[in-house]
């Protein structure tokens, strides 16, 4: 399946559609089930939508045991259950380690890189070192023309491990940063791919233009931006509101008008709505991860692996 499946841009396409349907169809989207196990630092999401007028949909179990990598193991699993709308029948169980999750997520990185920041962003930033912090910068490279990278992460070895990965892999020049505050302040586009409890990314980093992705934070304890980061914005976007509202970085801002005006990815993308107006703004976009994707995703990888 990994051969087949891979970032491109049809498959940004396919989530970019996913975040329509949100917006402009009544996709039931139940809140998601998660189960947390402490013990081990580790979490168990059930998501799960049905977007009406599509023949199938998608429940998934993916699961997030941050302590794997000590283990040599990675820190994402799951899998995913294409359902027949009309029957119910198991049309396909793609037990995919978490391949489906990290290109869904990434996809949607890739999102909203197109429809809100600069179209002339040329230097991106990664925070964390993970798998996901790889996907995301090759689908950044998808929407907009790089031309550096910086990286910076808790783990120095992890991170030179990425700079080298990503080098060969993308031919871009990777720096590896000694601060998370050093990516801030030097790139276009700002991606957090943390599972942080506490902020990362301060307020008093940020500067005119730039865009900052967030995706860490899909859990009540989660968080990778400060509260004054949503506040100094000029534009909110998110994947979906209300989920964003109660897992995402939108759970912390306790400032009504922020979240009155907070855009949703849907609204840019099928109803034609303008996140970002000028080149000056400063602009950010919490990705919580949406079960409309999964769906999405699910029956693209059912498409081109083969009914």
């Amino acid at each position: 399946m990994e051969e087949k499946l891979l970032l491109t841009e049809e498959l940004v396409s396919v989530i970019e559609e996913a975040f329509t349907a949100l917006a402009s169809r009544q996709v039931i989207m139940p809140e998601i089930m998660r189960i947390d196990i402490s013990e081990f630092n580790g979490e168990v999401d059930i998501k799960s939508a049905y977007i009406p007028g599509y023949e199938s949909f998608c429940v998934k179990l993916s699961t997030g045991f941050f302590d794997n990598p000590k283990k040599g193991l990675p820190t994402s699993n799951g899998m995913m259950i294409l359902i027949d709308s009309e029957t119910g029948e198991i049309r396909k169980i793609f037990a995919d380690q978490g391949l489906l999750t990290d290109l869904r997520t990434a996809a949607a990185g890739a999102v909203a890189a197109k429809h809100v920041s600069r179209e002339n962003s040329a230097s991106a930033g990664i925070i964390g070192t993970g798998s996901q912090a790889r996907y995301q910068l090759e689908a950044l490279t998808i929407v907009r023309s790089l031309k550096n990278v910086r990286v910076w992460g808790r783990s120095l070895e992890k991170a030179e491990k990425f700079k080298e990965e990503m080098e060969e892999k993308l031919g871009l020049p990777v720096t590896v940063t000694a601060t998370a505050e050093e990516v801030v302040r030097k790139s276009d586009i700002v991606v957090t791919t943390t599972p942080a409890s506490e902020p990362i990314v301060q307020a008093e980093w940020l500067h005119p233009g730039l865009h900052i992705t967030a995706m860490g934070s899909d859990a009540e304890h989660k968080q990778e931006l400060s509260e004054e980061v949503l506040a100094t914005a000029d534009v909110v976007t998110c994947d979906s509101l209300l989920q964003s509202r109660r897992l995402g970085e939108l759970r912390a801002c306790n400032d009504n008008n922020i979240i009155e005006n907070t855009i949703e990815l849907g609204e840019i993308t099928g109803k034609g709505v303008v996140a970002r107006r000028n080149e000056e703004q400063i602009t950010v976009t919490d990705l919580s991860g949406t079960g409309a994707q999964d769906t999405a995703i699910a029956r693209y990888a059912n498409q081109i692996i083969g009914g």
